[in-house]
């Protein structure tokens, strides 16, 4: 599956970011991270049916579970055109983008790791979330010990401020003022290349399936 020539083409890519160097490489960027990844993908299906019939694995080489290679430059100060990144986003059957609730798997040369949760909701997917937390305060901190007991830990951006109709004394504040829902756990990039890779990533996404469930539920979404 993912081979150390994987992070080998990404570190170089990182130093030749023009489509010039792209697309005399681009035989590699197939062989070594795209058909892996697609791979990858494939084999997390059956896994992830164990977790939930819900969130779609879609090997397809465009508008699938992997995220395309070219970076949306239009309104970006910042004009390098590829990611040096491998990005994967298993979703909710009912999402249409990487906003939606899900599992995720991030590669780069620098930082491997895992992530669950919802990223950057809209604004009413995100006041669902902080009403559930809210009314099932014993719950989510039930479930933020477990997946912190699993090594996952709460990321994302968060307000300076209390959000609208929450008060500074809130025992859960800290919470409700996230922007992210995302538990990330990162992992050592030698795992990246190894056989057992898709078997541990898969024990993590199990792992952390409480907190999706417990947005799903937030969204009124099937689990």
């Amino acid at each position: 599956m993912f081979k150390k020539s994987t992070l080998k083409f990404l570190r170089e890519l990182e130093k030749n970011n023009n489509r010039d160097w792209f697309e005399a490489n681009k035989h590699r960027y197939e062989s070594d991270v795209r058909e892996p990844a697609l791979d990858y993908i494939e084999a997390m299906a059956p896994r992830l049916a164990k977790i939930s019939d819900h969130f779609i694995a879609s090997p397809k080489k465009v508008g699938g579970s992997l995220m395309r290679v070219y970076r949306d430059v239009r309104f970006s100060k910042d004009k390098i055109p590829y990611k040096t990144n491998i990005g994967i986003q298993f979703r909710h059957s009912a999402g249409k983008d990487v906003h939606a609730p899900g599992f995720y798997m991030h590669i780069e040369p620098s930082e491997v790791f895992v992530g669950a949760g919802i990223w950057r909701p809209d604004g009413a997917t995100l006041n669902n979330v902080r009403l559930h937390i809210d009314e099932s305060q014993a719950d989510w901190k039930k479930i933020v010990k477990v997946i912190n007991a699993k090594g996952f830990a709460l990321s994302g951006d968060s307000l300076k401020r209390p959000p609208k109709g929450y008060s500074a004394e809130h025992p859960l504040l800290e919470d409700l003022k996230r922007k992210d829902f995302i538990a990330i756990q990162s992992l050592k990039t030698s795992m990246v290349s190894q056989d057992d890779f898709v078997k541990e990533t898969a024990k993590l996404f199990a792992a952390s399936k409480p907190l999706v469930r417990f947005i799903c539920e937030a969204c009124d979404l099937d689990f």
